[in-house]
Protein backbone atom coordinates (compact mmCIF):
# COMPACT_ATOMS: atom_id res chain seq x y z
CA UNK A 1 0.00 0.00 0.00
CA UNK A 2 2.38 2.27 0.97
CA UNK A 3 4.45 1.42 -2.27
CA UNK A 4 1.19 2.14 -4.55
CA UNK A 5 0.81 5.98 -2.66
CA UNK A 6 4.25 6.96 -3.18
CA UNK A 7 3.96 6.40 -7.15
CA UNK A 8 0.58 7.60 -7.32
CA UNK A 9 2.30 10.84 -6.06
CA UNK A 10 5.14 10.56 -7.78
CA UNK A 11 2.92 10.28 -10.69
CA UNK A 12 0.53 13.77 -10.03
CA UNK A 13 3.93 15.65 -9.41
CA UNK A 14 5.87 14.39 -12.53
CA UNK A 15 2.20 15.55 -14.09
CA UNK A 16 2.38 18.76 -12.79
CA UNK A 17 6.20 19.49 -13.44
CA UNK A 18 4.55 19.28 -16.99
CA UNK A 19 2.14 21.20 -17.27
CA UNK A 20 4.18 24.06 -15.75
CA UNK A 21 6.56 23.21 -18.42
CA UNK A 22 4.34 23.52 -21.53
CA UNK A 23 2.79 26.66 -19.94
CA UNK A 24 6.42 28.40 -19.73
CA UNK A 25 7.20 27.50 -23.39
CA UNK A 26 3.51 28.91 -24.51
CA UNK A 27 4.44 32.15 -22.85
CA UNK A 28 7.68 32.10 -24.46
CA UNK A 29 6.38 31.66 -27.97
CA UNK A 30 3.24 34.05 -27.99
CA UNK A 31 4.37 36.60 -29.47
CA UNK A 32 5.86 34.68 -32.70
CA UNK A 33 9.22 34.40 -33.68
CA UNK A 34 10.02 38.01 -32.90
CA UNK A 35 9.26 37.66 -29.35
CA UNK A 36 10.41 33.76 -29.15
CA UNK A 37 13.58 35.20 -27.84
CA UNK A 38 11.95 37.38 -25.35
CA UNK A 39 12.62 36.95 -21.01
CA UNK A 40 9.81 34.78 -19.55
CA UNK A 41 8.33 37.56 -16.83
CA UNK A 42 9.46 37.34 -13.39
CA UNK A 43 6.19 36.93 -11.63
CA UNK A 44 5.53 34.03 -14.29
CA UNK A 45 8.53 32.68 -13.02
CA UNK A 46 7.90 33.25 -9.14
CA UNK A 47 4.67 32.04 -9.31
CA UNK A 48 6.11 29.10 -10.63
CA UNK A 49 8.58 28.01 -7.41
CA UNK A 50 5.91 28.76 -5.40
CA UNK A 51 3.33 26.44 -6.82
CA UNK A 52 6.53 23.86 -7.02
CA UNK A 53 7.31 24.47 -3.38
CA UNK A 54 3.89 23.92 -2.57
CA UNK A 55 3.89 20.62 -3.93
CA UNK A 56 6.84 19.55 -2.68
CA UNK A 57 5.41 20.24 0.75
CA UNK A 58 1.89 18.91 -0.04
CA UNK A 59 3.66 15.88 -1.22
CA UNK A 60 6.31 15.59 1.64
CA UNK A 61 2.96 15.86 4.39
CA UNK A 62 1.60 13.04 2.13
CA UNK A 63 3.50 10.40 2.36
CA UNK A 64 4.74 11.34 6.19
CA UNK A 65 1.12 10.64 6.92
CA UNK A 66 1.15 7.32 4.52
CA UNK A 67 4.48 6.14 5.98
CA UNK A 68 2.80 6.44 9.50
CA UNK A 69 -0.28 4.97 8.36
CA UNK A 70 1.02 1.82 6.95
CA UNK A 71 3.83 1.17 8.87
CA UNK A 72 4.90 -2.46 9.52
CA UNK A 73 6.30 -2.73 13.04
CA UNK A 74 8.96 -5.07 14.03
CA UNK A 75 10.36 -6.53 17.17
CA UNK A 76 13.74 -5.27 17.60
CA UNK A 77 14.48 -8.88 19.07
CA UNK A 78 14.07 -10.16 16.14
CA UNK A 79 16.53 -7.63 13.91
CA UNK A 80 18.93 -8.38 16.65
CA UNK A 81 18.72 -11.96 16.75
CA UNK A 82 19.28 -11.63 12.57
CA UNK A 83 22.47 -9.67 13.11
CA UNK A 84 23.32 -12.44 15.08
CA UNK A 85 22.74 -15.40 12.80
CA UNK A 86 25.84 -16.18 10.45
CA UNK A 87 23.17 -15.26 6.97
CA UNK A 88 23.92 -18.99 5.54
CA UNK A 89 19.99 -19.55 4.88
CA UNK A 90 20.96 -23.43 5.00
CA UNK A 91 17.51 -24.53 6.74
CA UNK A 92 18.99 -26.62 9.05
CA UNK A 93 17.43 -25.18 12.04
CA UNK A 94 14.29 -26.20 10.40
CA UNK A 95 13.32 -23.06 9.01
CA UNK A 96 13.15 -21.59 5.21
CA UNK A 97 15.89 -19.23 6.41
CA UNK A 98 17.68 -17.00 8.47
CA UNK A 99 14.74 -14.67 9.11
CA UNK A 100 12.14 -16.98 9.48
CA UNK A 101 14.05 -18.31 12.51
CA UNK A 102 15.15 -15.03 13.81
CA UNK A 103 11.47 -14.15 13.41
CA UNK A 104 10.90 -17.58 15.62
CA UNK A 105 13.22 -17.19 17.98
CA UNK A 106 11.94 -13.76 19.04
CA UNK A 107 8.76 -15.10 19.03
CA UNK A 108 9.80 -17.86 21.59
CA UNK A 109 8.13 -20.59 19.25
CA UNK A 110 11.70 -21.90 18.35
CA UNK A 111 14.79 -22.44 20.92
CA UNK A 112 17.64 -20.33 20.17
CA UNK A 113 19.69 -23.63 19.54
CA UNK A 114 18.73 -24.94 16.39
CA UNK A 115 21.34 -22.91 14.33
CA UNK A 116 24.56 -25.39 14.09
CA UNK A 117 26.38 -23.36 11.26
CA UNK A 118 26.88 -20.62 14.03
CA UNK A 119 28.19 -22.81 16.88
CA UNK A 120 28.25 -21.66 20.69
CA UNK A 121 29.82 -18.51 19.79
CA UNK A 122 26.01 -18.25 18.16
CA UNK A 123 24.03 -19.87 20.71
CA UNK A 124 25.76 -17.44 23.86
CA UNK A 125 24.61 -14.46 21.85
CA UNK A 126 20.81 -15.74 21.29
CA UNK A 127 21.00 -16.99 24.96
CA UNK A 128 22.08 -13.91 26.05
CA UNK A 129 19.16 -11.44 23.66
CA UNK A 130 16.38 -13.60 24.57
CA UNK A 131 17.30 -13.82 28.47
CA UNK A 132 17.40 -17.36 28.77
CA UNK A 133 20.51 -19.66 30.01
CA UNK A 134 22.78 -21.01 27.10
CA UNK A 135 22.01 -24.50 26.92
CA UNK A 136 25.66 -26.86 25.33
CA UNK A 137 24.96 -28.35 22.22
CA UNK A 138 27.65 -31.13 21.24
CA UNK A 139 28.70 -29.62 17.73
CA UNK A 140 27.84 -32.68 15.04
CA UNK A 141 29.20 -33.00 11.38
CA UNK A 142 28.62 -35.09 8.91
CA UNK A 143 30.13 -38.14 7.51
CA UNK A 144 30.46 -39.94 4.51
CA UNK A 145 30.22 -44.06 5.65
CA UNK A 146 31.77 -45.29 2.64
CA UNK A 147 34.95 -45.52 1.02
CA UNK A 148 34.33 -47.99 -1.67
CA UNK A 149 35.35 -45.68 -5.06
CA UNK A 150 35.36 -46.48 -8.79
CA UNK A 151 38.28 -49.17 -8.03
CA UNK A 152 37.63 -50.22 -4.94
CA UNK A 153 33.48 -51.24 -5.40
CA UNK A 154 32.63 -53.17 -8.28
CA UNK A 155 29.72 -52.05 -10.57
CA UNK A 156 26.60 -53.75 -12.20
CA UNK A 157 26.75 -51.06 -15.35
CA UNK A 158 28.43 -48.52 -17.42
CA UNK A 159 26.69 -45.19 -16.08
CA UNK A 160 26.59 -42.87 -18.89
CA UNK A 161 23.11 -40.93 -17.69
CA UNK A 162 23.05 -37.23 -15.47
CA UNK A 163 26.05 -36.51 -13.66
CA UNK A 164 23.38 -36.95 -10.09
CA UNK A 165 23.17 -39.51 -7.48
CA UNK A 166 19.29 -39.24 -7.50
CA UNK A 167 19.51 -39.80 -11.36
CA UNK A 168 21.46 -42.35 -11.11
CA UNK A 169 19.55 -44.31 -8.02
CA UNK A 170 16.50 -44.75 -10.28
CA UNK A 171 18.20 -46.76 -13.09
CA UNK A 172 18.45 -50.55 -11.59
CA UNK A 173 18.95 -48.77 -7.79
CA UNK A 174 22.06 -47.43 -9.14
CA UNK A 175 25.51 -48.46 -10.98
CA UNK A 176 27.54 -50.01 -7.96
CA UNK A 177 26.74 -53.60 -6.82
CA UNK A 178 27.00 -52.41 -3.43
CA UNK A 179 23.35 -51.47 -2.24
CA UNK A 180 24.43 -48.72 0.05
CA UNK A 181 27.31 -47.24 -1.12
CA UNK A 182 28.77 -43.58 -2.33
CA UNK A 183 27.70 -43.24 -5.55
CA UNK A 184 29.96 -40.27 -6.05
CA UNK A 185 28.26 -38.37 -8.57
CA UNK A 186 28.42 -35.38 -6.30
CA UNK A 187 24.34 -34.32 -5.43
CA UNK A 188 25.55 -33.61 -2.00
CA UNK A 189 28.34 -31.21 -3.13
CA UNK A 190 26.00 -29.71 -4.72
CA UNK A 191 23.76 -28.69 -2.26
CA UNK A 192 26.11 -28.17 0.41
CA UNK A 193 26.65 -23.98 0.90
CA UNK A 194 29.91 -24.16 2.40
CA UNK A 195 31.75 -26.38 0.03
CA UNK A 196 32.88 -28.69 2.54
CA UNK A 197 32.05 -31.91 0.40
CA UNK A 198 35.25 -33.02 -1.99
CA UNK A 199 34.31 -35.78 -4.65
CA UNK A 200 37.62 -37.63 -5.66
CA UNK A 201 38.82 -38.58 -8.77
CA UNK A 202 37.62 -41.81 -8.13
CA UNK A 203 34.31 -40.93 -7.14
CA UNK A 204 33.64 -40.75 -3.85
CA UNK A 205 32.56 -38.45 -1.92
CA UNK A 206 34.30 -37.11 1.28
CA UNK A 207 33.54 -34.35 3.50
CA UNK A 208 35.92 -31.55 5.28
CA UNK A 209 35.09 -31.93 9.07
CA UNK A 210 36.62 -28.42 9.15
CA UNK A 211 34.16 -26.93 7.25
CA UNK A 212 31.24 -28.71 8.20
CA UNK A 213 28.84 -26.82 9.88
CA UNK A 214 26.75 -30.14 10.37
CA UNK A 215 23.58 -28.42 8.15
CA UNK A 216 22.46 -31.77 7.06
CA UNK A 217 21.61 -30.87 3.41
CA UNK A 218 23.86 -33.35 2.23
CA UNK A 219 22.37 -35.47 4.45
CA UNK A 220 18.76 -34.84 2.95
CA UNK A 221 19.80 -34.95 -0.73
CA UNK A 222 21.70 -38.34 -0.80
CA UNK A 223 19.13 -40.99 -1.92
CA UNK A 224 20.93 -43.88 -0.52
CA UNK A 225 21.35 -42.05 3.08
CA UNK A 226 25.29 -42.94 3.12
CA UNK A 227 25.94 -39.75 5.01
CA UNK A 228 24.76 -39.22 8.35
CA UNK A 229 25.66 -37.02 11.49
CA UNK A 230 28.33 -37.75 13.82
CA UNK A 231 29.83 -36.08 16.82
CA UNK A 232 32.56 -33.49 15.75
CA UNK A 233 34.81 -34.87 18.65
CA UNK A 234 34.72 -38.14 17.54
CA UNK A 235 36.97 -38.84 14.98
CA UNK A 236 36.48 -42.91 14.57
CA UNK A 237 34.00 -43.50 12.44
CA UNK A 238 33.27 -47.62 10.55
CA UNK A 239 33.36 -46.11 6.81
CA UNK A 240 30.63 -48.75 5.62
CA UNK A 241 26.90 -48.33 4.79
CA UNK A 242 25.97 -52.28 3.87
CA UNK A 243 24.00 -54.44 5.95
CA UNK A 244 24.95 -57.53 3.74
CA UNK A 245 26.86 -60.63 5.20
CA UNK A 246 30.62 -60.52 4.90
CA UNK A 247 30.55 -63.42 1.74
CA UNK A 248 28.59 -60.82 -0.37
CA UNK A 249 30.03 -57.92 0.66
CA UNK A 250 33.79 -59.28 -0.10
CA UNK A 251 32.23 -60.05 -3.72
CA UNK A 252 31.52 -55.93 -4.40
CA UNK A 253 33.66 -54.16 -2.15
CA UNK A 254 37.43 -54.36 -1.16
CA UNK A 255 37.23 -51.90 1.28
CA UNK A 256 33.83 -52.95 3.31
CA UNK A 257 32.46 -54.64 6.63
CA UNK A 258 32.27 -58.11 6.80
CA UNK A 259 31.14 -57.89 10.43
CA UNK A 260 33.78 -60.36 11.49
CA UNK A 261 33.94 -58.39 15.15
CA UNK A 262 37.70 -58.03 15.53
CA UNK A 263 36.83 -54.70 16.20
CA UNK A 264 34.27 -55.63 18.88
CA UNK A 265 37.16 -58.11 20.40
CA UNK A 266 39.84 -55.72 20.47
CA UNK A 267 37.59 -53.07 22.35
CA UNK A 268 34.46 -54.96 23.69
CA UNK A 269 32.92 -51.63 24.96
CA UNK A 270 33.88 -49.56 21.74
CA UNK A 271 31.77 -51.08 18.79
CA UNK A 272 28.50 -52.53 18.39
CA UNK A 273 27.72 -54.91 15.46
CA UNK A 274 24.51 -54.80 14.80
CA UNK A 275 22.88 -56.47 11.10
CA UNK A 276 26.08 -57.65 9.77
CA UNK A 277 27.51 -54.18 10.38
CA UNK A 278 30.02 -52.43 13.29
CA UNK A 279 29.26 -49.22 14.54
CA UNK A 280 31.26 -46.98 16.93
CA UNK A 281 29.27 -46.40 20.33
CA UNK A 282 29.50 -42.90 21.07
CA UNK A 283 31.28 -41.34 23.87
CA UNK A 284 34.09 -44.30 22.91
CA UNK A 285 35.89 -42.95 20.72
CA UNK A 286 39.53 -43.56 22.66
CA UNK A 287 38.82 -46.82 22.96
CA UNK A 288 37.94 -47.17 18.99
CA UNK A 289 40.74 -46.13 18.22
CA UNK A 290 42.87 -49.14 18.94
CA UNK A 291 40.71 -51.60 16.33
CA UNK A 292 41.66 -48.99 13.44
CA UNK A 293 45.05 -51.04 12.78
CA UNK A 294 43.57 -54.28 13.23
CA UNK A 295 40.47 -54.65 10.69
CA UNK A 296 41.22 -56.93 7.95
CA UNK A 297 39.57 -54.82 5.39
CA UNK A 298 40.59 -51.28 6.66
CA UNK A 299 37.24 -50.17 6.69
CA UNK A 300 37.97 -48.36 10.18
CA UNK A 301 39.17 -44.85 9.82
CA UNK A 302 40.52 -42.38 12.22
CA UNK A 303 40.11 -38.81 11.00
CA UNK A 304 43.02 -37.60 12.53
CA UNK A 305 45.50 -39.71 10.38
CA UNK A 306 43.72 -39.09 7.04
CA UNK A 307 40.65 -39.07 4.88
CA UNK A 308 40.08 -41.57 2.28
CA UNK A 309 42.28 -42.32 -0.45
CA UNK A 310 42.19 -39.89 -3.23
CA UNK A 311 40.88 -36.73 -1.21
CA UNK A 312 43.38 -34.12 -1.37
CA UNK A 313 42.63 -32.85 2.53
CA UNK A 314 44.67 -32.62 5.09
CA UNK A 315 44.07 -34.69 8.51
CA UNK A 316 41.14 -33.72 10.33
CA UNK A 317 41.45 -31.77 13.57
CA UNK A 318 38.60 -32.15 16.48
CA UNK A 319 37.33 -30.32 19.39
CA UNK A 320 38.11 -32.99 21.67
CA UNK A 321 40.18 -36.20 21.80
CA UNK A 322 38.89 -38.47 24.04
CA UNK A 323 41.09 -40.19 26.12
CA UNK A 324 41.16 -43.80 26.03
CA UNK A 325 39.61 -45.32 29.34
Amino acid sequence: MYEQMTNILAQIFSHAMHLIANKLVLLAEAGGAAEATGYVPLSTVYTTLIVLAALGIAFGIALAIVAARFVVKVDPKVEQVRETLPGANCGACGYPGCSAYAQAVASGEAPPTLCSPGGAATLEKLAHIMGVEAVTVEPRVAAVLCQGDNVKAAAKYRYLGIHDCVAAQKIADGPKACPAGCLGLGTCARVCPFDAIEITPLGLAVIDRERCTGCKKCVAACPRQVIVMVPAAESVQVLCNSHDKGAQVRKYCQIGCIGCRICQKTAPEAYVVEDELARVVCGRDGEAAAAVAKCPTKCIRDFTDGYPEGCTLPPAMVPTKRPAA
